[in-house]
């Protein structure tokens, strides 16, 4: 009897995948998405999925950057406290930092604020062979910018382009933007972490409560709690209009951090499977010529034993 094939990563992995991938197709509606999904896992389990991920990634790093073709960009967006920097912090444990680099986007200074809303984050972009992570990106500048309309003043914009279809306009410039990435080489890969109001406040309280984490905390962070219903809301029309075939997004229940980062971990690793990676072969000539130098320094090798 012939053996079945062996199931490809992706494959393995796609219970933790599919549910949460959303690619525009359909209806949307983050209130349907539940914040505390487990996966049919517990904690044990999980860990030792987010383990072999981890080997995998490591492994697909060294091809990616040896490779030098495709590169991979992360994005992370979510509410404070929504385990964005933790995530990070235990999905790529033991890469090399050579090939990847995070960038936290914070106000714009007065330098990007010079510029158009993409400026900044174009010039951060991952080069070949990398992976960039962006903890939080371009869709602020029509996440926060839209709850805090003060903010949007400060771009300086001329007063014909600030219209009722500027939000439309912007959705529809960051999928271009997306578009275009992809068509060069560019996995974009797009995660937004579902918190719920409840376990936020239960990580405020915790980071209240344990010196090692009061200085993650900030009175922003309950400003902007209040404003919950208007970041939710925003965020659902961002999936809803920024979620496509090339660039979609994944919906990752963030109650558990633990089943988060399996989520995300392993959308990472079918993603750079399936770019069917690998280190560069020598041609011919470049095979006979290394031939003829490791015969040289073998030659060398036992002229100094004579010695």
């Amino acid at each position: 009897m012939s053996k079945k094939p062996s199931k490809s990563l992706a494959e393995q992995l796609d219970r933790y995948i599919t549910p949460f991938r959303y690619d525009g197709t359909g209806k949307f509606h983050l209130k349907e998405h539940k914040t505390n999904e487990k996966g049919d896992l517990d904690k044990e389990e999980a860990q030792a999925i987010l383990d072999a991920n981890k080997k995998h990634l490591v492994d697909f790093q060294e091809k990616l950057y040896a490779q030098d073709r495709w590169s991979l960009l992360i994005v992370l967006q979510g509410m404070d406290a929504g385990g964005k920097d933790s995530a990070i912090k235990a999905i790529f444990e033991g890469i090399n930092p050579q090939g990847c680099e995070v960038h936290s986007f914070k106000q714009p200074s007065t330098k990007e604020l010079n510029h158009d809303f993409l400026w900044r984050h174009v010039i951060a972009l991952p080069e070949r062979g990398h992976i960039g992570i962006f903890n939080r990106s371009h869709y602020e500048e029509c996440l926060v910018t839209r709850v805090h309309p003060e903010v949007l003043a400060k771009e300086k914009l001329p007063q014909k382009v600030l219209t009722k279809d500027i939000w439309k306009e912007r959705f529809e410039d960051i999928s271009s933007f997306e578009r275009y990435l992809t068509r060069n080489g560019t996995v974009v890969l797009k995660f937004f972490l579902n918190l719920s109001k409840e376990e936020q406040r239960e990580r405020f309280l915790d980071r209240l409560e344990d010196p090692a984490k009061l200085w993650k905390f900030s009175m922003d962070d309950i400003k902007e709690r209040a404003l919950w219903p208007r970041y939710q809301a925003v965020y659902q029309d961002i999936v809803r209009h920024t979620s496509t075939s090339h660039a979609p997004w994944y919906v990752v229940p963030a109650d558990h951090k633990w089943f988060a980062r399996v989520v995300i971990g392993s959308v990472i690793v079918a993603a750079l499977e399936r770019l069917d990676l690998h280190f560069p072969r020598a041609d011919k000539a470049s095979l006979a010529e290394f031939a003829e130098v490791r015969k040289a320094l073998e030659r060398e090798g036992k002229g100094r034993g004579k010695r």
